[in-house]
């Protein structure tokens, strides 16, 4: 009797693993840093993930980049899932999320691009100089053009609105320097747009 009863009950286990429940048991040993279980979650889903990102941006290229950004997000944050929903549920928010800040991203770019035009053209004017700032690309080359430190701190500060103190911390130097770097990449880039 007590073998029937222990075969049941790996019967039922069984059923239990291979059913719904057997995601939350991937999601919990994920959680605990089993790398295998994280892996079997991602073919599991990035189908999926993939598919929502590329519905919301249009782009093949970007729902790439868009779908790793959203496993390492959840790799990242497994343990804030609450297992009151599925998991590709929870997978669909980060991506929408994700898709949601690099779209906000973008536009603090383009505005903060129109701003850097505009200080250029007003100083293109008072030169006398007239060169046209036709396109976000000149802005990109012009950036692509900067040393690193400088592009890092223009970025961080000027398109992500980040404040001195933590681009200190996220670049591992000074706020001075930092706020050299910054003032660097302004002055390089107003040369170079003015060329």
């Amino acid at each position: 009797m007590r073998s029937i009863l222990a075969e049941a009950r790996e019967g039922a286990l069984e059923l239990v693993t291979s059913s719904p429940d057997r995601e939350f048991e991937l999601v919990r040993q994920a959680a605990a840093g089993n790398a295998h279980a994280f892996k079997e979650l991602y073919k599991n889903n990035v189908s999926r993930v993939y598919a929502v990102c590329l519905r919301a941006s249009q782009d093949r290229d970007t729902a790439e980049e868009l779908t790793q950004e959203v496993f390492i997000k959840a790799w990242e944050k497994l343990s804030s899932f609450q297992f009151g929903s599925k998991f590709s549920s929870w997978l669909h928010s980060i991506a929408v999320n994700q898709f949601l800040m690099m779209k906000r991203s973008e536009k603090r770019f383009a505005e903060r691009v129109a701003e850097l035009s505009d200080i250029v053209n007003r100083e293109s004017a008072s030169t006398k100089h007239k060169h046209s700032i036709d396109s976000k690309m000149d802005i990109e080359t012009a950036l692509g053009k900067l040393p690193r430190q400088a592009r890092l701190a223009f970025i961080l500060h000027d398109i992500e609105g980040y404040k001195h103190h933590e681009i200190s911390d996220i670049m591992n130097i000074e706020v001075g320097t930092s706020k050299a770097h910054l003032h660097r990449a302004r002055r390089m880039l107003r040369e170079e747009l003015t060329k």
